[in-house]
């Protein structure tokens, strides 16, 4: 391939990043939270002047998304989505070295709630669609950018509303977003992992009852709030059976490790020992990609201190390996509850199963290429995210969904891992440059693939 020709825009994407972040569109899991008009109002003052088609659509009262688009010259060829979300998940300032909603530009980062999840991506997409634009680029097929609501509660009221109620507006055949283009760091040749998979959502709430009561006389009383500690407790003791498959024997066979290590995460009989032997944050993320999860993160109950409560509810987070359903998270939780489990009633909020994308297409190609221009040689190795992506809505429509992006150095798997929702989460400029060169290679060389 030619060298890229195009201009230095990271002074956009990182002045993008920053206001965006300021814009603290928090979505707790209410319709009322998240309010991303204010994202959208951003994106059309930025894309404004640029000759570019847009169309906003509104789930409920502020929960907005935005549509742009670049009509191809073929209507045969195949269109391409650049998909971020805009909303942020919630925030303890407590745990934070600075402002979470400050967007500061730190020793060459940029510093604040989003800017890993994943409004770096965002940015960049929308920074080099607007460059597209005001250049007059015209793809062989039509090329999208979706600036979607609502995606840290599920996408339904933004990827999975608007694929129900616009679909013709969003449409793609192949969509890129979250969570990719990640270097390993210290092997050769070079890893950078880009998202193919993600696991299955089956978050679950349980409701355990109990009788009421006079809190000064709890002997012999039936508290809902005991029994359902001894459900919490069961549930952070089970431990399933790993599932492994061809993304984790990839995975584990390009992540560096001694033959040793790498033979005994590969036997699923022998993976939690194998885990044991890695650093925490290293056991933590395999476990999780090996692994159908559960974790108890919220819990309602009780009415007043001295009130025995006769009703409590826990939220579980339960993320399925890949070919597990719903039937499958009844076994487990028949499993790890044994006999309180008859005493549980089983609320189902998510019941979504794993998704993949092959391989063998011309986006993979396009993304090899453009990643061994800044890592040359570099193996693109396909890897499950753990979490909840929107790439999963467009999958069950036919559409090839990769997580992707291209990320420097100084952001290791690791460093994004530990970033992501969690304190202090901070993007290097660097990464926000390579990614939006990213999109740019992508606009000008995938149609040459097909």
């Amino acid at each position: 391939m030619s060298e890229p020709h195009w201009p230095d825009l990271t002074g956009d994407t990182v002045e993008l990043l920053r206001a965006l972040v300021r814009n603290a569109c928090v979505n707790d899991g209410t319709v009322e939270s998240g309010s991303e008009i204010r994202q959208s109002d951003l994106l059309e003052g930025f894309l404004h002047g640029a000759g570019i088609e847009y169309q906003t659509y509104d789930s409920a009262p502020g929960r907005r998304s935005l549509v742009a688009r670049i009509d191809g010259t073929d209507p045969d060829a195949p269109s391409v989505c650049w998909m971020g979300h805009t909303d942020v998940v919630p925030v303890n300032p407590d745990g934070w070295s600075r402002d979470p909603f400050g967007g500061e530009l730190v020793d060459g980062e940029v510093w604040g709630r989003g800017a890993v999840d994943m409004l770096n991506l965002t940015s960049s997409m929308a920074v080099a669609f607007r460059h597209l634009a005001r250049s007059g680029f015209r793809p062989r097929g039509d090329l999208v950018f979706f600036a979607v609501a609502d995606e840290e509660a599920g996408g339904r009221l933004g990827a999975e509303w608007m694929l129900e109620h616009h679909f013709d507006a969003v449409r793609a055949d192949y969509v890129l977003t979250e969570s990719g283009g990640l270097p390993r760091p210290g092997t050769n040749p070079p890893v950078v992992f880009m998202s193919t998979a993600e696991k299955g959502l089956g978050w679950r709430r349980l409701h355990v009852r109990g009788t009421p009561g006079h809190g000064s006389m709890p002997y012999g009383a039936d508290n809902a709030l005991l029994k359902a500690a001894e459900v919490v407790r069961r549930l952070g003791e089970y431990r399933p059976q790993a599932s492994l498959d061809d993304i984790w024997e990839r995975t584990i066979r390009a992540s560096g490790f001694d033959d040793d290590l790498t033979e005994l995460l590969l036997d699923p009989s022998a993976v939690s020992e194998a885990l044991d032997r890695l650093d925490p944050k290293t056991a933590k993320r395999l476990h999780a990609c090996s692994h159908t999860t559960f974790s108890p993160n919220v819990i309602h109950g009780g009415q007043k201190t001295n009130v025995i409560p006769d009703l409590v509810s826990i939220d579980l987070d339960v993320r399925t390996a890949p070919g597990q359903t719903g039937e499958d998270v009844e076994r487990h939780l028949r499993a790890a509850l044994g006999d309180l489990r008859d005493e549980v009633e089983v609320e189902i909020l998510f019941d979504q199963v794993s998704t993949e994308s092959r391989r063998d297409t011309p986006m993979w190609d396009c993304l090899t290429d453009l990643t061994r221009r800044v890592y040359p040689d570099a193996q693109l190795v396909p890897t499950l995210i753990t979490g909840g992506t929107d790439a999963r809505f467009y999958r069950t429509t036919g559409a090839i969904a990769y997580g992707a992006g291209l990320f420097g150095p100084a952001t290791s798997y690791e460093h994004f891992v530990d970033r992501f929702h969690g304190n202090d989460e901070r993007i290097d400029v660097e990464s926000l440059r390579l990614t939006t060169e990213l999109w740019l290679g992508v606009a000008e060389t995938f149609w040459g693939h097909v």
